[in-house]
């Protein structure tokens, strides 16, 4: 049976493909699409997660807008990696879909409570402000969710900072809640996203589909690849924000370690690190694990086989 996920996401060129992929995977049932700021503004953000919905032909999903900015700290984006629009690179096609009339927050929370407790699996792939307010709000869907899976962090590596990702250096307080939570979690991190690298022969596999959503994704890829090359080095570019919802399908994409998790929210330094106590095997009520490693072939099938399903619905 297909996984029942929301997807929280703040497009961005990662965030793109992971919306295309779990649209295109028979293994998800995509529920309802959420945004939050973080890569960029929540307009744009929202703005972009509408045009690729456009270029998959997504229909029947609710997409709701989510927060305008973190818990506590000023609204920080990716423009260096991401562009001015947040999905800089592509021509993005003029949505179709009207949004959700619902806060994230609260759609998150009503689909949560209208589904039978473990069903819903929640796939954050930005700050995770709305998941902490929708559980602050409605404490109940902890319990309910089946799991977190979310894109962020690292253990001993980070990419905002020395020791920080992104998306959990911009709202530490949020993810400070939402990993201490009792619901099960999975941090896919920067150890595993690191190796689900765009490189040559993706590039490849990707083309030749040679559909719209396709070259939409070449197109991502090309732009990111030079951003990526320029502000942080990488030959080629980590594409993240898939391997979250790849886990979902196939959690085998991935070697995870049951591991205590939290997050610092005051040091000068370390702000926004995400801490893994490996000091001893995990106790008996540990709920979170980190992802360490990713199957690069796996992974990357799992997205040309999306792309390839979803085939050619809009026109050239």
């Amino acid at each position: 049976m297909a996984r029942k996920i929301i997807l929280d996401c703040d497009p961005g060129h990662d965030d793109a493909i992971a919306l295309l992929l779990a649209w295109g995977s028979p293994e998800i049932d995509l529920v309802g699409v959420t945004t939050v700021m973080g890569n960029q503004t929540i307009d744009k953000v929202t703005r972009n997660a509408l045009s690729v919905a456009a270029v998959a032909g997504i229909t029947g999903v609710p997409f709701a807008r989510g927060a305008h900015r973190p818990l506590v700290r000023d609204v920080e984006v990716a423009e260096t990696i991401h562009g001015d629009s947040g999905l800089d690179g592509p021509a993005l096609p003029e949505p179709q879909l009207e949004l959700d009339p619902r806060h994230a927050v609260d759609f998150i929370i009503d689909t949560v409570m209208a589904h039978e407790p473990g069903e819903i699996t929640l796939v954050p792939t930005g700050a995770l402000t709305n998941i902490a307010l929708a559980v602050r709000k409605e404490p109940r869907i902890a319990s309910r969710v089946r799991e977190v899976v979310l894109m962020g962090g690292g253990v001993h590596v980070g990419n905002w900072s020395a020791t920080s990702e992104f998306n959990i250096v911009i709202d530490p307080e949020s993810a400070h809640i939402v990993f201490g939570e009792t619901w099960p979690l999975t941090m896919v991190g920067l150890d595993a996203t690191h190796e689900a690298l765009a490189t040559p022969w993706v590039v490849e596999q990707i083309a030749a589909i040679d559909t719209a959503p396709a070259r939409f994704v070449g197109e991502l890829l090309e732009f990111f690849g030079q951003t990526y090359l320029r502000e942080q080095g990488f030959e080629h570019p980590p594409v993240h924000d898939p391997c979250a919802v790849a886990y979902v399908i196939d959690p085998t994409v991935m070697d995870t370690v049951r591991v205590p998790l939290d997050v610092e929210l005051s040091g000068t330094l370390t702000l926004g690190m995400t801490v893994a106590d490996f000091r001893s095997p995990a106790p008996d009520d540990c709920t979170t694990q980190v992802a360490r490693s990713l199957d690069h072939p796996k992974f990357w099938n799992l997205v040309t086989d999306a792309l390839t399903r979803i085939g050619d619905p809009s026109p050239s």
